[in-house]
């Protein structure tokens, strides 16, 4: 969980004796649903949220004036703990605190948190299967077998090329970097400017194949959205191309 930068912030937090005025105008401040009642950083009394504030008000007709009165136990897990052990908590809970070894409660994660970390590791799948999509449809239907077979590395020869879906990621530059084979490609963008650019999604693909737990840096995360509308385009010159010539 420490790698979750929400894991390690500083906390917006209010005391058991601050008033319930003073906690509502945190939370609407910072757009909080709850916030930590603690006395010191490793003292925790509760939480207060919306949830717990709303009920109280509405069906006991409490008149307190302190925060005390409107907290619930809080939930917590320690930063060693996995993502996937403390999503259960997360989710039925919509948030937990986290306590650090040295027992001082670190930071807080939400469900909203998750949904940021899981876009953030999910997404460049999503893209690079996109630009995948798009580089075999440019391909698709232009080549021989045995010129795609031709493409593939010595050492994988037994491998056998029915269509550009058999084709790596490399495959797909190498055959891009064939002079005749581009001729055939059609694309009208300068060769070199397009393979350099395809190279850099491919590095990035070997990185995001790794399954690094921090994922891709969001220089790299943008590079993959613009390559994304780039491919488009083109593909879609090509596709409007097609259609005026026939």
């Amino acid at each position: 969980m420490s790698r979750l930068e929400a894991a390690n912030v500083k906390l917006i937090t209010v005391k058991p004796d601050s008033s319930l005025v003073e906690a509502i105008t945190l939370m609407l401040r910072h757009d909080y649903s709850q916030l930590p009642v603690m006395t010191n950083e490793r003292d925790v009394k509760g939480v207060i949220s919306w949830e717990s504030i709303a009920p109280k008000l509405a069906l006991t007709k409490s008149d307190s004036l302190f925060v005390r009165d409107y907290m619930k136990p809080h939930r917590e897990i320690n930063s060693v703990d996995s993502i996937f052990s403390a999503l259960p908590r997360i989710v039925e809970y919509s948030y937990v605190l986290v306590r650090s070894p040295d027992q001082r409660i670190s930071g807080i994660i939400t469900t909203t948190d998750l949904s940021a970390q899981f876009k953030q590791l999910s997404e460049p799948f999503l893209l690079l299967a996109e630009i995948e999509n798009h580089i075999r449809k440019l391909i698709d239907g232009k080549f021989t077998k045995e010129e795609l077979s031709n493409i593939v590395n010595s050492s994988d020869s037994e491998r056998t090329i029915e269509s550009v879906a058999d084709l790596t990621f490399g495959e797909y530059i190498r055959l891009f970097e064939d002079p005749a084979l581009w001729v055939k490609t059609n694309l009208q963008v300068d060769k070199k400017t397009f393979i350099k650019e395809l190279d850099k999604v491919r590095i990035i693909r070997n990185d995001v194949m790794h399954f690094d737990p921090d994922g891709i840096s969001e220089e790299d995360h943008e590079l993959l959205h613009h390559f994304v509308r780039f491919i488009h385009t083109i593909q879609n010159l090509l596709s409007n191309k097609d259609k005026a010539s026939h």
